[in-house]
């Protein structure tokens, strides 16, 4: 199977020569950086660096990022897109194994977990206003969708070809509510999906929500529960579940 990791990327330039030199050799076929407008050089520092870059002329948002890098990526053929956060928060040994739970037909999604223990979270240097966000927003995200995963906020997930071929997310947010509307979206269509744990650390380099986009996005992250619930209900049927 033909493996693409995808970076969606702005202002990166601080981080992305350590998470490029940190991925694992073996584990994928090709990289593809899409750059959303920054001002940093995030992008020539990609192409130094070797790697297959495009960039937005206006900035997008983090969905919209999202949606070309997915869209480049099977465009190239992959038959796993792996998106991983460019900011060195994320430790990408555990990749191949993301890979492999897919290549293996068990799952159609994979998440890394950066929560598998309180403290262990913590210990990484996640803030506890954001751990504590990140715990109740999962557990109403888990009880809608009828899941079991450790965290619905990871900024390292893969996919099969197949579970971004069936479902709409060029209707979705611009924004960071687009993660949780995937995965409400995959529920929806029965998709597999599972996590595993990926130790991850916080700095001062590593992006991070601020604490009013932050509010915007837990509220966002609700509306997408409730959008899920309307549809499978079936009062409703908006166009990202058509």
């Amino acid at each position: 199977m033909k493996k693409i990791i995808v970076l969606p990327a702005y202002n990166a330039a601080k981080t992305l020569r350590e998470t490029v030199g940190s991925l694992p050799a073996g584990s994928f076929d090709e990289v593809l950086l899409v750059d959303d407008c920054s001002s940093d050089g995030t992008y020539e520092l990609a192409l130094e660096l070797g790697i297959k870059a495009v960039k937005h002329p206006r900035n997008r948002g983090y969905g919209g990022n999202q949606k070309t890098c997915y869209a480049l990526a099977l465009e190239r053929g992959a038959d796993i897109v792996v998106m991983l956060h460019p900011d060195y928060q994320y430790d990408p040994r555990v990749i191949p194994f993301m890979t492999g739970i897919i290549e293996g037909g068990i799952c159609d999604v994979v998440l890394g977990n950066r929560i598998r223990t309180r403290a262990e979270a913590l210990a990484g240097g996640m803030p506890v206003y954001k751990y504590l966000a990140n715990r109740f927003l999962t557990v109403a995200e888990n009880l809608a969708a009828g899941q079991n995963l450790g965290e619905w906020h990871s900024g390292l997930r893969a996919y099969s070809r197949a579970a971004l071929e069936k479902i709409n997310w060029a209707d979705n947010s611009e924004g960071f509510a687009f993660d949780s509307q995937y995965l409400f979206q995959a529920a929806f269509k029965g998709l597999r999906l599972g996590d595993i744990p990926v130790p991850a650390k916080y700095f001062s380099e590593a992006s991070s929500i601020a604490f009013a986009g932050g509010v915007r996005y837990g509220l966002a992250t609700l509306l997408a529960a409730a959008e899920f619930l309307l549809n499978k209900t079936g009062l409703v049927r908006t166009a990202r579940y058509r």
